[in-house]
């Protein structure tokens, strides 16, 4: 019997077809065959003169979708059909969510095929999974594909119903989304806060001590019985103490005069305290995790993140990457623990599996956690991946053995140190045992390394103790505003509040940065001015639909939709049609709204500048002697941090034109210093018929317009800049591009090698030498970090003959030995510590973990952070 199955791309099919008896025959949809009209040319003839045929609903007869198959899936649809006339049953083996059944279900409608129709289910694509798939077919949800459907008519309603309006009001382009109006005004509202609010200033003191010969720090946390202001407690939004904070506030002459007459006083330990404590690892990954530890880790987008888990999924290597679901199968732990007995020795397995469960109730999307496929977990270097695939493999690797390790446990250490009228305290931590930390560390890319930097040591203090104070520091400290949005923070901030579902995360973030709602600055998503107008307008006109518990209901309701406890269209009725239905709001409101209100945006503490949203952008208005002057607002501007100063320079250059900081040595052409939508920059020459586009280099960031001298301009202008020749014959230059300063190695035919400048080294006068240097250094991965280097070979350990050698931490050096580290304790000078030391150190720290002998090298073991551990 034949027959034909029906998956979404090309490579899941390649990859499927290796596991499916003879007489399987498969074939890619590409996608969805079919979908509402995207443009009015969609829309079939005989539908053009209905009144909601723009809307791809007809909201007046029980809001029946209007379906057509885009002019590109045409020919797809055709071969499909064609495929369908030699086999005797159809299998639809899209993806396992929603979205997959509603694929499942359109290929159904449209193909309209004779012979028995089947829906395959699986969550990874291995032998095993695709055999017992077929043994378990089943027929199309037709509960599922209901629920998607509600969602996808929802949002055409939502967006192309608000989306005009914002066209007439505001400016052409710009849209609404149920979801997305929502991210960006979490981003506009944080950003609000940052413009609200005013810093502080606070002093308090650090002491330097020693006592036993080893050097820690301490700080003040009180005076006279009276605690010593923090940063937190002062009022955000006026820089003074919040009110009711009953707390000791220095300023720098007070500091400068506690800490002359604490010099010379004596100290002593007043209480000493050690808490073990556990930490717990994480649940495996669910689609928001993922996408938020490779943001932080890997520096990847929510967007990029899901292409390449999609590929790692379509390829055989991990399970379905939509889920909200925590859970593991048993063959998935079974694999796991094995991972962890194999690579980390019987230590580090728990006796019993640990289970995960969803917070979230709806949980729906696939049955099963992110992980590798399979029965056995391929380490990452098994793989053969390469690039993103395998940054994204070994942290999916990692997490999913991580959570089948045991609980580290971690002594926190608090000492109380009295001297005269004044308390200090020291804080340190002591990891007796790094269990699950041995493998995978949140926000690290290198566990072992992370492992040492954790460590704070103190040294061993009673009460009654006199440790000598060595010196003391007078710290000034300024309060922070909010941080602003990462793609990660506002994945978590999304998911907390029950906005959205992890599935549509990616997609959203690179909407309303595509839409030009929000520019990225580094890692943070900052708010465009557009995104306040569109925001302030919705909050003024239709709050309920940007209020977050109100689309977190919405949310909830969609999913009892999905499960069969709520009715489709009684829901679809009341949010468009009812009393206070979509419709009615923006029939009602639409001339209440003045454009040129909504174009204004209110930003505080420029009370003598209005800033509006014009055909180009954004620009600044101020009225003076009965004349309007207005300027283009630089596209990078952040409305939290534009000042009246900047105002005041932005119109002063539209007024007078820009200024000329010299002439060429070379041409004699004069080279201006402008500003434009994307800050500052050097231009050679103005703009004339003759020269409508004169070169023109932005300055390094962090320099300012009038630091800028003629040299630097000049230098800047003649970018990139030849450094010499590589011993290849390739030539080696210094320019500066889209991702800041680099050095490049042109080497022909076999491409260009390129090295990122960084602090010291600057595009302008970085030599050939030092630009050798960088190169012959391995070039890392976005977010990943070389394997440290020792500073010091000690010796060879006298038990077993390996290495032992000194190396720096991000928190101080240590010395390591196999898989064992311990830190210097400090005040003592890394350079003078010899062998004999450092296997005290070591031994001292295998009174925790008892020492044995290294095992051979395992073949298997992965080449960064998952190598093969000795027990101890």
């Amino acid at each position: 019997m034949a027959s034909l199955v029906i998956v979404e791309s090309p490579t899941k099919a390649r990859t499927i077809r290796d596991f499916l008896p003879r007489g399987y025959t498969v074939a890619a949809s590409m996608g969805h065959i079919r979908d509402l009209p995207d443009k009015a040319a969609d829309i079939p003839p005989k539908y053009k003169g209905e009144d909601w045929a723009r809307l791809g609903v007809n909201v007046d007869n029980d809001f029946e979708p209007l379906y057509v198959v885009p002019a590109d899936k045409k020919k797809i649809v055709k071969e499909l059909k064609d495929a369908l006339k030699d086999v005797n049953e159809l299998i639809l083996a899209t993806d396992e969510d929603r979205e997959g059944e509603s694929i499942s279900w359109h290929l159904r409608e449209v193909l309209a095929p004779k012979v028995k129709v089947k829906r395959m289910v699986f969550h990874e694509i291995t032998r095993e999974a695709i055999r017992e798939a077929l043994e378990t077919t089943r027929a199309v949800d037709d509960k599922l594909v209901r629920a998607q459907e509600t969602r996808r008519i929802l949002d055409r309603l939502y967006g192309y119903t608000l989306s005009p309006l914002l066209w007439k009001k505001i400016a052409y382009g710009l849209s609404a989304g149920r979801v997305q109006s929502v991210a960006v005004r979490l981003l506009v509202l944080r950003e609000r806060e940052r413009r609200a609010f005013r810093a502080a200033v606070y002093w308090d003191l650090k002491a330097h001590l020693n006592h036993a010969k080893q050097d820690f720090d301490a700080e003040l946390i009180a005076l006279k019985g009276k605690r010593i202001a923090t940063g937190k407690d002062f009022d955000e939004k006026t820089g003074k103490l919040a009110e009711g904070k009953d707390v000791v506030l220095l300023n720098e002459g007070e500091a400068t005069k506690l800490r002359e007459r604490l010099l010379k006083k004596p100290w002593a330990v007043s209480a000493s305290e050690e808490k073990p404590g556990l930490r717990r690892p994480a649940a495996p990954f669910i689609t928001s995790t993922l996408q938020q530890e490779a943001n932080r880790k890997l520096r990847l987008s929510a967007r990029e993140t899901m292409r390449v888990a999609q590929n790692l999924y379509e390829n055989g290597y991990i399970t379905y990457m939509r889920t909200d679901s925590v859970n593991l199968s048993n063959q998935a732990i079974t694999a796991s623990r094995e991972c962890v007995e194999r690579l980390y020795g019987k230590d580090y397995l728990p006796p019993k599996p640990r289970y995960y469960t969803a917070k979230n109730t709806h949980a729906q999307e696939a049955h099963e956690a992110i992980r590798p496929a399979g029965s056995h977990f391929r380490t990452p270097d098994e793989t053969k991946l390469t690039g993103r695939e395998y940054d994204v493999y070994e942290l999916i690797w990692k997490r999913t053995v991580a959570c089948q390790m045991p609980d580290a446990r971690v002594t926190s250490l608090v000492v109380t140190l009295d001297v005269d009228d004044a308390t200090f305290r020291a804080s340190g931590k002591r990891i007796d045992f790094p269990g699950f930390l041995r493998a995978y560390v949140e926000g690290s890319d290198d566990p072992e390394a992370a492992l040492e930097d954790q460590e704070v040591l103190l040294p061993h203090l009673e009460v009654g103790d006199r440790p000598v104070c060595k010196e003391i520091d007078a710290l000034s400290h300024e309060t922070q505003p909010p941080a602003r949005f990462t793609e990660a923070s506002l994945v978590r901030e999304l998911e907390a509040d029950g906005i959205g579902r992890p599935s549509t995360y990616a997609s959203i973030i690179g909407t309303i940065v595509e839409r030009g709602y929000v520019q990225k600055q580094g890692q943070a998503l900052v708010p465009t001015f557009t995104a306040f107008a569109v925001t302030g307008l919705l909050e003024q006109h239709f709050p309920n639909l940007v209020d977050l518990k109100f689309t977190a209901k919405m949310e909830d309701q969609l999913d009892e939709i999905a499960e069969g406890t709520a009715e489709w269209l009684p829901y679809l009725k009341q949010f468009y049609l009812g009393k206070e239905g979509l419709r009615k709001q923006v029939e009602s409101r639409e001339k209440k709204i003045d454009p040129a209100d909504a174009r204004m945006v209110a930003v505080n503490g420029l009370e003598d500048a209005t800033v509006r949203i014009g055909r180009f952008g954004p620009y600044v208005e101020v009225e003076r002697g009965g004349e309007t002057l207005r300027a283009s607002i630089p596209k990078d501007a952040a409305p939290a941090d534009l000042t009246m100063e900047q105002v005041e320079e932005i119109l002063r250059q539209k007024r007078e034109g820009p200024d000329i900081l010299g002439h060429h040595p070379d041409t004699a052409e004069p080279i201006l210093v402008l500003t434009g939508q994307y800050g500052p920059y050097v231009q050679l020459g103005a703009v004339s018929d003759e020269n409508p586009k004169p070169k023109r280099s932005s300055l390094p960031k962090g320099m300012k317009p009038e630091e800028v001298t003629l040299d630097i301009a000049v230098g800047l202008l003649a970018l990139p800049r030849l450094l010499g020749l590589h011993s290849d014959g390739g030539k080696i230059f210094a320019g500066q591009g889209r991702f800041g300063p680099y050095i490049v190695h042109d080497k022909g035919k076999d491409g260009k090698d390129y090295r990122s400048l960084k602090g010291e080294d600057q595009v302008l006068t970085v030599k050939l030498e030092r630009a050798l240097d960088l190169l012959a250094q391995p070039k890392l991965g976005r977010g990943r970090r070389a394997a440290p280097t020792p500073l010091k070979e000690l010796g060879p350990h006298p038990e077993d003959k390996a290495p032992v050698a000194l190396y720096d931490g991000q928190y101080g050096p240590y010395v390591k030995h196999g898989t064992v580290s311990a830190s210097i304790p400090k005040g003592s000078d890394p350079a003078s510590v010899t062998l004999a030391q450092a296997v005290d150190l070591l031994n001292a720290k295998r009174g925790r973990e008892p020492f044995k002998r290294a095992p051979k090298a395992r073949k298997a073991a992965p080449k960064r952070a998952a190598k093969a551990k000795a027990k101890g």
